[in-house]
């Protein structure tokens, strides 16, 4: 029997199915460098574990981390069926050489790791190389996940009220080569996807850092072709978290803090990809 009430009433093809999920995934980050973050995280689990599938230590906090104290956090997660992943750090050790990345992932798999991120713009290696990472880590039982970031000018980014998403395109004079990036940055994701990566993390602060004026034709183009299950989207703040449901409904995958965790779980609950209309502008009472 269920820990949790069932407060969610949907038809079982619109909602996300029990943990291990493959869509409709909660990534959340972890409370950084804090002396609090075991009690932290033990009360998330506790309390939201249903809705949390993955924990990722960003910014490198698990290499300040004493190697006992870092076990148990991700002996924690693993009792609540949570994912961990590193963030984005493998590039600060690769500059040492191919060895030194190999020792990582050893370590990450000894230390219980399940995921290693890739920052592909930190990385700034060949995209051969890249390829020879994601398999690196395959091959030595972990899943990985490289990171793209869709970033241009602001001035590219639509005014509200002057903009039809899916169709703009900013007047003369324009700076467009970052949004024609795109493309490329999606071709690199096919390649890593078709090497064995299991998921894309995409940063789109810059998409989403003004929620009104989100480039969706941007993220239409990503999503239509990496698909819907291998794209996680970096919701940088609550109004962002709401576009991505609001667009694509709760089995979009998305990265949040963990401070927005229940507030996503009660987004993802209204279901509001099946009815655009439904009124969550005044929806900010939940947050």
């Amino acid at each position: 029997m269920s820990l949790y009430y069932r407060w969610k009433n949907f038809e079982e093809d619109e909602d996300r199915p029990e943990k291990p999920r493959r869509f409709g995934v909660t990534e959340m980050r972890g409370p950084n460098h804090t002396l609090s973050t075991q009690n932290v995280l033990q009360d998330i689990f506790e309390s939201m574990g249903q809705f949390v599938d993955g924990l990722k230590f960003s910014g490198g906090s698990h290499s300040l981390m004493p190697k006992s104290f870092l076990k148990q956090v991700i002996d924690m997660a693993h009792q609540h069926n949570v994912y961990v992943s590193t963030g984005d750090w493998a590039e600060h050790l690769i500059r040492k050489g191919p060895s030194a990345f190999k020792d990582y992932v050893e370590k990450c798999k000894q230390m219980g790791f399940d995921t290693i991120e890739l920052n592909v713009t930190s990385l700034e290696v060949p995209e051969d190389t890249l390829l020879r990472y994601v398999r690196l880590i395959k091959g030595g039982g972990l899943k990985a996940k490289p990171q793209f970031a869709v970033k241009f000018n602001k001035s590219d980014i639509p005014i509200g009220g002057d903009r039809a998403f899916g169709a703009y395109v900013p007047p003369p004079p324009r700076s467009t080569e970052l949004v024609e990036d795109v493309d490329l940055l999606i071709r690199r994701a096919e390649r890593c996807l078709e090497a064995g990566a299991d998921m894309i993390m995409i940063d789109a602060d810059d998409l989403c850092k003004h929620a009104d004026s989100v480039r969706a034709d941007v993220i239409a183009k990503v999503i239509g072709r990496l698909g819907l299950e291998k794209t996680m989207f970096d919701a940088s703040n609550a109004r962002a978290s709401e576009w991505f449901v609001r667009q694509y409904g709760p089995k979009v995958n998305l990265f949040v803090d963990h401070s927005q965790v229940m507030d996503l779980e009660c987004l993802r609950g209204c279901n509001l990809g099946k009815n655009h209309n439904s009124v969550l502008g005044s929806s900010y009472f939940l947050f």
